[in-house]
């Protein structure tokens, strides 16, 4: 679970639908160091698969866990390139 996770930083990104998500998460992404870990916390559903899909097709980035609860979204990425 994400206790094991060393989070970098967080991106709050609730509130907004797609594409801001994704969007907001490579901005993030490309601010970070190799390693880093960015939790993205989204209030949009679709956000599970897109960042999914994002993170699956981004040389650099791996997508380490996804939650979901009470409509909440959280998104673990680490910048590995």
């Amino acid at each position: 679970m994400t206790t094991e996770l060393d989070i970098t930083e967080t991106l709050d990104v609730t509130g907004v639908s797609c594409p801001i998500p994704v969007v907001k998460t490579k901005q993030a992404i490309d601010e970070l160091d190799q390693g880093d870990i960015l939790e993205v916390i989204a209030t949009d559903s679709g956000s599970m698969s897109d960042i999914r899909g994002w993170a699956e097709g981004t040389d650099g980035v791996e997508l380490r866990e996804q939650t979901e609860g009470d409509d909440v979204y959280k998104h673990y990425v680490e910048k590995t390139g």
